[in-house]
Order: structure tokens, then sequence, then C-alpha cells
């Protein structure tokens, strides 16, 4: 019994340290890129780890279920793509914490999380893909800058995630570390900073609102949440849907202010403690989700060091470990984008729209993707009008 409790604590730690060495990279691009300071990144960086640390702490102790949480990785990759939008940092924060009222509001409000339902997973997956594409272009494009360096660590990836995949991208991480605390050494020693929490105060612009906060709030969902429950469903659990939302919402909104963009459920690193290998009786592997839950409170303590490390890292190095980390969910989202071979023209448009970049009124690709590729697949899904010898009516169809 000692030993099965000692192995789940250790899985605990696991969870905690894959979850966060696989996806802080992609985190710090993304704050970095819609115009954090360094400080305000860290920032960011450890309330997302205090939030969801204390969800989860909750969420285990209150139903003694392994409900891990995660930040929003594809909401990160969003965020990195679509760059500054319109009132700068500030605008940014007020658009996260009104993800964090629609993540709310949807444990509150059923009828939000049916809407929500209605969008057809061919273009979710679309628009995510278009929002990865280009953090996983990055690896390659700083291989004519960096090659030795880039090129190490794709060769490292590459090993990895042929004889242990799951320790891919947190052994790439560690390389780069190593390579960033070379090069800090040679540039004057490696950078220390005491943890912070640095409070923005949020304005609203309708560019940030529905460029950055309405995207933001569909990839968390369709990428994060709805494959979470899977995930915990797979493995025997039945996940308490309007308590993770109330729960991540009420985080979401308490970690906007100082950077956090959002919390949910965790999809990839909850399979970890949810497996028979974190403890052979179902009703004890909460225990390793609320280990991984104090493992990020101690995380959160050393985040502005790391953020000062990788502020002082050669360039590119960061983009290409972020673009390594996000090249399986590519290929997923593609995968899923391309799954419907009569949605494949919307999908294609959707992921290439959300690729580009372009803002129209200021208002990020992201959100145009999503409308012209619903509109495009409503179109292109009507009926045939009526022949003279069809002897039905055609009906609309439904989204």
């Amino acid at each position: 019994m000692e030993h099965a409790r000692r192995h789940t604590i250790a899985m605990g730690l696991v969870t905690a340290l894959v979850g966060f060495t696989s996806s802080f990279a992609v985190v710090l691009a993304g704050l970095r890129a819609v115009g954090a300071t360094p400080a305000q990144a860290a920032s960011g960086l450890a309330a997302l780890c205090v939030t969801q640390a204390l969800g989860m702490l909750w969420l285990s102790w209150r139903y003694r279920t392994p409900l891990t949480l995660a930040w929003s990785t594809p909401g990160a990759a969003l965020l990195a793509s679509q760059g500054a939008v319109d009132g700068g940092w500030p605008a940014a924060v007020g658009a996260f914490l009104l993800v964090g009222i629609l993540i709310l509001a949807t444990g509150l409000l059923t009828p939000l999380g049916r809407l929500i339902g209605l969008i057809p997973p061919s273009i979710a997956q679309a628009m995510l893909a278009g929002v990865l594409l280009p953090l996983c272009l990055a690896p390659f494009t700083s291989l004519a800058d960096r090659p030795w360096l880039v090129g190490a660590l794709i060769v490292v990836w590459l090993v990895t995630q042929r004889v242990a995949s799951r320790w891919a991208t947190p052994l790439t991480f560690g390389v780069a570390v190593v390579m960033m605390v070379v090069a800090a050494t040679r540039d004057g020693g490696v950078p220390v900073a005491a943890p912070t929490l640095e409070l923005t105060a949020p304005t609203f612009t309708w560019g940030a609102m529905l460029g950055l906060a309405i995207p933001l709030y569909i990839v968390t969902m369709a990428s994060q949440n709805v494959p979470g429950v899977a995930v915990l469903r797979a493995a025997g659990y039945e996940t308490p849907w309007k308590p993770s939302m109330i729960v991540t919402g009420i985080g979401s909104l308490a970690g906007a202010g100082f950077g956090g963009h959002a919390i949910n459920l965790a999809a990839i690193t909850a399979a970890l403690p949810a497996s028979p290998e974190s403890h052979p009786d179902p009703k004890r592997r909460w225990v390793a989700t609320a280990t991984a839950g104090w493992a990020y409170l101690a995380i959160a303590v050393v985040a502005a060091s790391l953020t000062a490390l990788v502020d002082a890292a050669p360039a590119g190095l960061l983009e290409a470990v972020a673009g390594l980390a996000l090249l399986a969910t590519f290929a997923s989202s593609v995968s899923g984008s391309m799954a419907d071979a009569d949605d494949r023209v919307p999908a294609a448009i959707t992921l290439l729209l959300a690729a580009s970049g372009v803002a129209i009124l200021g208002i990020g690709s992201a959100f145009w993707a999503l409308l012209l590729g619903l509109g495009v697949r409503w179109l292109l899904r009507r009926r045939a009008p009526l022949t003279p010898e069809a002897s039905t009516p055609a009906r609309e169809p439904q989204l």
C-alpha cells in the first residue's frame, strides 16, 4: 500500500513536469506576442500555475476524481499567431477577462454549452490548425539563422519521439535550457528573478473582444474541455461538467488581471493520473492530481526566473521549442478538419485564413476564418434547387 502511495505521488509530479515543460514555451511566446513585457509574461505564467493548481486541489478533493486542469495551450498558440491587438496588452487582458466570463457562463447556462456544440468539428479543428501553422513552421524557418542549435533540438525531438514520445518535448526543452544557460553564462551570468504577480488594468476594444476573446474561448472549449471529458470517460470517470466549468471560469477570471489567458480541463496530461499506473485503486488516483496541484504551486515560484532565462536566450530558440511541442496537435487538427470529405473545402478556407494572420477592421484572422468557414460550409451544403421531377421540398440543413 505504501509503495502504491509513493507511486501515485510520483505520477502526480510527472504530470506537472510533463504538463509544464511541454507547453510553457508556447505560453510565453503567446503572451509576449500580444504585448506583454517580460515581467508581465512571467506574471501571467505564474498566475496560470497558481489558478490551475488551486482548481485541481479543490476539484480532486471534492469529487475524489483525478480532475486534472491545465492552461489553454491552443489558446496560447492563438495569441502567438494573432500578435498585438488593438489596445495593446491592456486590451488583451480585457479579452482574457471575457474568456473567463464565457467559461463561467458555460457552467451556469446550459444553452451556451450547446451553442458551442453546434460548431462543426471540421471547422473548429481547421481554425486550430491554421492558428498552429505559423508556430509549427518556426523550427524550420529558424534553421537558416541557427542551424546547429535548432538542428540539435530537432534531432533530439525526433529521436525521443521514436523511443519515448511522451518525453520528447520535455527532453527537448531540457536541452534548450542547457543552451540558454550556456549562452547566458557567456553574456554575464544566468538571470535570477524574484517571483512576482503584476496586475494590469484591463481595457476593452472590439478588435480584442471579437478577434481574440471569442476565438480563444472556442479553441479552449473545443480543443481542451471537450477532449478532457472524453479522456476521463475513457478511464472510467465522469466529469462533473457544471462544477468544472465554474471552477475553471472563476480561475480564468482570477488570473486574467495578472496576465493568465485561460485555464481548462487537461486533455493529454489528464490520462496520466487517471491511468492504472497511477494507482491500482481508481478511488485513490485523485491523489496524483492533488500532488500535481501542489507541484504547480512550487513551479510558480520559479516562473519569473525561467522567463528571464528565456528572454536572454538566442533568438529563435523559444519559438523552435514551441513549434516542436505543437507538431502533434497540428497534425491531429489537420486530420480532424479533413476527415469529412464534404467539409474539406470550407475547412481548407478556414485553415488558410486563420494561418494568414490578416486583420480586418482591427479584428484578427481567427475570427474571420471561423465566420467565413461556417458561411462557406452552409453555402456548399445547401440542397440543390428543386427540379420539375422532384416530388418533395428540400429542407435547409442545420449546422
